[in-house]
């Protein structure tokens, strides 16, 4: 056989072999794609923590734990169905560990339990999903809602007993919100006079928040009410403002999740507390459950605890403890913690930050 024949029988062998590689490849391009990937789906970007800290963590925590691994991260902007075309995509591609944050818990139960008939592990992260999830990851709720509860009263102090309260109380799709209101229920019914105005507010809204306060201003008058209980620092932005645009002082205003703009409203006097919730423990501790799922290892040991859905009990989980915070132990607290620099905080209220030692 000749040189010119055998390049041409080599080159024929080579095409034949590689048409039927470049087709089975077409064709498990998707199922394979996610072997060493591990999903995380963040709810939306409104909330500060998100992209500074919950991403940032995870992905770093994940990138010590295996050299091989990748994070493919979306973020929903608070749209259901844009988290559910990026939970379906992850399955898609084969991803094997997702860690998701609902923007609507009951909503993800079809993807959760479809996803874990496929073999995947979901790990509801910060908010309990419905269905079939492996694991949880977040803070005991309720008693987060009840540290929010007695920052109101210690706010109110000796007038407790007959002061009047506003309750803006989190989205009805997100389901910590009733454990937030549950706990917050549990330390001011019977301790303070009344509720005079309650409210869920959808997508946690911070304009929705400042119209819904608006009315209660207009409705009750600003004499109407002594406190306000907001569940997140988003919704007491709102609340702080519709107070100013009235000329309301000194009604206290709890909020949570200790953002920037809430810790410069602590120390300014226009919202009372905040409650701070150490991102580092959660994300990381979810990013060492996702690692071991992804190598099939087990996480006993991460998992000191179990947590019940509306559709699965005895899920494993892991629920940190949040701590309140005020002007008089900011710097013991998220200062010392290194969660926001003094520099930033003081920015705009420098004369407040000396007066509490912060500067």
């Amino acid at each position: 056989m000749n040189a010119i024949m055998r390049r041409a029988l080599t080159g024929a062998v080579v095409i034949s072999l590689a048409a039927p590689l470049a087709a089975c490849g077409s064709d498990q391009q998707d199922a394979g794609a996610g072997k060493d990937s591990i999903g995380l789906l963040l709810p939306e970007s409104k909330a500060a923590r998100y992209e500074k800290f919950d991403r940032r963590i995870i992905s770093s925590r994940i990138a010590s734990l295996c050299l091989e691994c990748k994070v493919d991260y979306h973020n929903a902007e608070q749209q259901v169905d844009n988290q559910r075309r990026q939970f379906d995509a992850l399955v898609k591609k084969g991803v094997k560990v997702i860690i998701l944050d609902p923007v609507d818990a009951a909503a993800a139960k079809s993807w959760v339990d479809s996803a874990a008939k496929k073999g995947v592990k979901v790990i509801a992260y910060d908010r309990l999903a419905e269905g079939d999830v492996a694991a949880y990851v977040s803070y005991d709720n309720e008693k987060i809602g009840r540290l929010q509860g007695q920052g109101i009263l210690t706010a109110l102090g000796s007038q407790a007993a007959t002061s009047d309260v506003v309750m803006m109380n989190g989205s009805p799709t997100d389901p910590n919100a009733p454990a937030y209101k549950k706990g917050a229920h549990e330390v001011l019914d019977d301790k303070v006079h009344k509720i005079v105005f309650e409210k869920d507010i959808p997508d946690w809204s911070a304009v929705a928040a400042k119209k819904e306060m608006t009315d209660v201003i207009n409705a009750q008058g600003a004499e109407g009410f002594d406190a306000v209980y907001s569940a997140n620092d988003g919704m007491a932005s709102g609340i702080a403002a519709a107070l100013k645009s009235a000329g309301i002082k000194n009604v206290p205003v709890g909020g949570q999740d200790a953002e920037l703009p809430a810790l410069q409203r602590v120390v300014a006097g226009t919202q009372y507390f905040t409650i701070y919730k150490e991102v580092r423990p959660e994300a990381e501790t979810a990013a060492e459950i996702a690692f071991r799922l992804l190598r099939g290892k087990s996480i006993k040991s991460l998992t000191t605890t179990t947590a019940d859905s509306k559709s699965k009990s005895g899920i494993p989980a892991r629920l940190f403890k949040a701590q309140i915070v005020t002007k008089k132990n900011m710097k013991n607290t998220v200062v010392r913690d290194g969660a926001v620099r003094t520099d930033l905080l003081c920015e705009g209220v420098t004369a407040a930050c000396k007066s509490v030692g912060l500067e």
